[in-house]
């Protein structure tokens, strides 16, 4: 049996974001001034961690895609490796799990983008290590599988799993 090499995902709930506006979807609700200074921030101190993402998956809702677009520039992530996918839109844990074993490909470091509550879920399950009781606003979770692929990803695998947020001292 060849030796398996581990893969990284790196979970991202969006930066904090403006309330919504009378008749304003809840799809088009942008960043606020903190949410704007705290996603650059965050992908520094992942930078520092590990090597960047290969490839990052986001809902496509304003806020996640900007999070996301925010992260991927100062991570040195091409544009191009950035995809969205509608059923990150609020996905549940099972949605996300089937989203990251469908479209992770090859990427040894894949990063998803996305909304609380299925992202802290999906973060808790995930983790054969840690709870997790909430991933604030622009939170970021990485974790390693010992996997060949990402459609073998599955529930309670996940090790070396480290939670940093914004308003995290030290």
């Amino acid at each position: 049996m060849p030796a398996r090499s581990l893969l990284r995902l790196t979970l991202v709930r969006h930066a904090k974001t403006e309330p919504g506006r009378p008749g304003q979807e809840d799809w088009d609700r942008v960043l606020e001034p903190r949410g704007q200074r705290d996603a650059p921030e965050m992908a520094r101190r992942l930078k520092q961690l590990s090597p960047k993402p290969e490839r990052i998956l986001s809902s496509p809702a304003v806020r996640a895609i900007t999070t996301a677009t925010i992260m991927a520039r100062e991570l040195g992530v091409a544009a191009q490796k950035v995809q969205q996918d509608e059923r990150l839109y609020l996905a549940s844990p099972k949605v996300m799990l089937a989203v990251i074993r469908e479209l992770g490909e090859r990427s040894r470091h894949l990063m998803v983008v996305g909304h609380n509550p299925g992202m802290t879920e999906f973060a808790d399950r995930i983790s054969s290590e840690r709870d997790v009781d909430n991933m604030p606003t622009c939170a970021v979770y990485t974790l390693q599988f010992a996997i060949a692929a990402w459609s073998e990803l599955d529930w309670e695998t996940g090790i070396d799993a480290d939670l940093d947020y914004p308003k995290r001292s030290g």
